[in-house]
């Protein structure tokens, strides 16, 4: 039992600490929550080292416990969707103003997508949730790097365009019409789509040794979010009865 149960230390969730059970009476007087605050009269609970209300205890078990149904994944997902693309926003617009690869900026972006999904998920998360973001993470990076990558791919052409001797002719205005009635708007966004989810291992394995730092970037990025959409680590005991004080003589 702690030896100062109505302590303000705060709770922790990353580790479950193992210890000695407290004894099932307690012959302390009375019991501060730990959350709450509040004067515990009858009964508590033990969670990670800490005493807690009943209320409180079974707020702390809810949060543990990962949602179920297809809506909160949708909302999750519709939210973290959202910090993602800002996210590549933010990283394309850091490469293209200092022309460097910043890592932080990738662990922000785990940030921003590991937050929004857990407050999609109603500030909870789970194994399908970090899944989500990992993979939202990973596509941000992608999303970030696929307007530079366009841009390198028009200058490459510009370049073997005013290189080249003779070029071939151009399709008349007629044809031109008819090909962009051909690409419809689904086809163009699955090709950016898979494009994007493609990119951040094409840039790493192609621009070896160099794109290791890269793929570690996106790693940190991905850590980031998958640690912070997991669900708490709760070591949870109790109900323990507080004995009335003894009377003095």
């Amino acid at each position: 039992m702690d030896s100062n149960p109505g302590g303000n230390a705060p709770l922790q969730f990353d580790t479950a600490i193992p210890r000695v059970a407290p004894s099932a009476i307690s012959t302390t007087e009375g019991v501060t929550c730990a959350l709450c605050k509040r004067t515990i009269p009858d009964e508590y609970y033990d969670v990670n080292g800490q005493s807690v209300c009943e209320s409180c205890r079974g707020q702390l078990a809810q949060l543990a416990e990962t949602p179920r149904g297809w809506g909160p994944l949708a909302m999750a997902g519709l939210f973290g969707l959202g910090a993602a693309i800002a996210g590549a926003i933010l990283y394309y617009a850091v490469i293209a103003i200092t022309n460097f690869e910043i890592g932080i900026v990738a662990i922000a972006i785990g940030f921003m997508v590991g937050w929004a999904v857990r407050k999609g998920a109603g500030g909870r998360g789970g194994r399908r949730f970090q899944v989500l973001a990992l993979v939202l993470t990973y596509w941000a990076v992608g999303l970030a790097y696929t307007p530079i990558t366009f841009q390198q791919i028009a200058e490459q052409d510009k370049k073997e365009q005013a290189q080249a001797s003779t070029a071939a002719p151009s399709p008349a205005p007629a044809e031109r019409v008819d090909e962009a009635r051909a690409v419809s708007l689904p086809m163009v966004f699955g090709v950016l789509l898979g494009f994007s989810l493609a990119l951040p291992v094409l840039i790493v394995f192609t621009s070896l040794p160099g794109g290791l730092i890269s793929g570690a970037i996106i790693v940190f990025g991905m850590q980031q979010a998958w640690r912070m959409t997991g669900t708490p680590a709760l070591l949870i005991s109790g109900p323990y009865r507080i004995a009335a004080a003894p009377s003095s003589v």
